[in-house]
């Protein structure tokens, strides 16, 4: 064990988006016949978002990596993923492959940890844009004409290639595994167990994050329909508004495959929990009074920063701006789910929002020499610390992250085009 949670990395390195880019251009170099890399957009700094396709094929399949930060898994996993579409024909017979190598190349160069070596390392670089900054997430949160060029690029590839399948690449820092699927896919759950089993990377049951949603099966989650009520009414965030479900119009449907970097075999408990009502209300007090910790940092530096908030303090900002809300919700909404592992996964959430605003205002204060960086830095170490023994965190090894979200998507690739027949 490392000093501040969790085991020590050994090998891992999540490749940059540069390197990304090197490696589809290197594809696509080798296999013409088949392979094409294009740019398909620009983020709001200028980078260029690139889509590789493979197969010719009319009927699509997208995979999408790099919508979120702070998720690196999903990058290796496209090169992967591209890899085995390459060599095994069956996977291109009447079905072309497409892989957005990044959705966000501006967050990407803001999060800083590309072999992490523990939670702390990984929050020191740590970033994650704000909602309405987040290609995915910002149609939940901003009017049409205000959406970043990202969202519009993202939605024009999907316009485009019209996919049976739309299958985004996330991650959580410490947890398991589990899929989000916008419309059903049976049979998705019984090969996504067995892969992580295979894997040793617990099956998160009761992620906080589908509170309330149908089960597929064990750790596979369907988005409820448009119009019924959110879990938590007080998060902005709706994910029936964002672009996984832009490829409803088309006919097909997007699933969210989410895979642990550290995990916890505390996730996956199905047993109900003793006092559910009493332990959610104390999270919720203990979520904001660790928010308040961190607001009081920030109203203290403040003063001393200058010039326009910049994407780290805008982020920071936006996370503990939503612990009220979510804190009453917690309070006051009876809990969707009465498990250990739901109970779990709510208190993991409520340890990550003001760590992460912590870690991001922490680069902010260190980048202009404030005098209270020190202080704030031992606080998201003792929170880095407390997180992972609290769970139990164990690294995941990097190509056991690749090979079970690699597989994930193939299943859901199949299964989904058995729903077409």
């Amino acid at each position: 064990m490392d000093d501040y949670g969790g085991e020590s990395v050994p090998e891992p390195r999540y490749p940059s988006v540069p390197e990304l880019v090197a490696s589809a251009r290197a594809l696509a170099a080798h296999r013409p016949e088949l392979c094409a890399l294009e740019q398909v957009g620009v983020s709001r700094a200028g980078r260029p978002l690139h889509l590789l396709s493979v197969g010719h094929a009319r009927r699509a399949v997208l995979v999408v990596a790099g919508a979120h930060a702070n998720e690196p898994t999903g990058g290796s996993t496209l090169l992967a993923l591209a890899r085995r579409v390459l060599r095994e024909r069956q996977l291109r017979a009447g079905t072309s492959w497409h892989f957005l190598l990044c959705a966000d190349p501006d967050g990407a160069s803001l999060h800083m940890t590309p072999a992490p070596r523990s939670l702390l390392d990984y929050h020191l670089g740590f970033f994650r844009p704000a909602g309405p900054e987040q290609p995915e997430w910002s149609p939940s949160v901003l009017p049409p004409d205000r959406l970043p060029p990202e969202t519009r690029a993202l939605t024009g590839v999907i316009d485009a290639l019209r996919p049976y399948l739309q299958v985004t690449l996330h991650g959580t820092d410490l947890g398991g595994s589990w899929v989000q699927l916008t419309k059903d896919v049976p049979g998705l759950s019984e090969p996504f167990c067995k892969s992580a089993a295979e894997l040793h990377i617990p099956v998160e049951t009761g992620a906080s994050d589908a509170a309330g949603w149908p089960a597929s099966g064990p750790g596979v989650r369907v988005m409820p329909e448009p119009g019924s009520g959110p879990a938590y009414p007080s998060m902005p965030d709706d994910a029936r508004h964002s672009t996984w479900y832009h490829a409803h119009r088309y006919g097909g449907l997007t699933a969210v495959v989410e895979v642990p970097m550290w995990a916890s075999d505390l996730v996956d408990d199905p047993a109900p929990h003793p006092a559910p009502v009493a332990a959610i209300r104390q999270l919720a007090h203990r979520l904001l009074r660790d928010a308040r910790e961190v607001d009081l940092v920030l109203a203290d530096a403040l003063p001393r920063l200058q010039g326009p908030d910049g994407p780290l303090l805008r982020a920071a900002k936006w996370g503990l701006s939503l612990v009220p809300g979510l804190a009453m919700d917690w309070i006051h909404t009876p809990p969707a789910d009465t498990t250990m592992a739901y109970v779990g996964s709510v208190d993991a959430f409520g340890r990550r929002l003001p760590l992460r605003a912590a870690a991001m205002l922490l680069r902010v204060l260190r980048e202009s020499g404030d005098p209270a960086a020190p202080d704030l830095e031992h606080l998201v170490a003792a929170w880095s610390e407390a997180f992972a023994d609290r769970f139990r965190a164990r690294w995941v090894p990097l190509d056991h992250q690749v090979e079970h979200q690699s597989r994930t998507v193939v299943a859901t690739a199949r299964h989904a085009r058995e729903l077409e027949a």
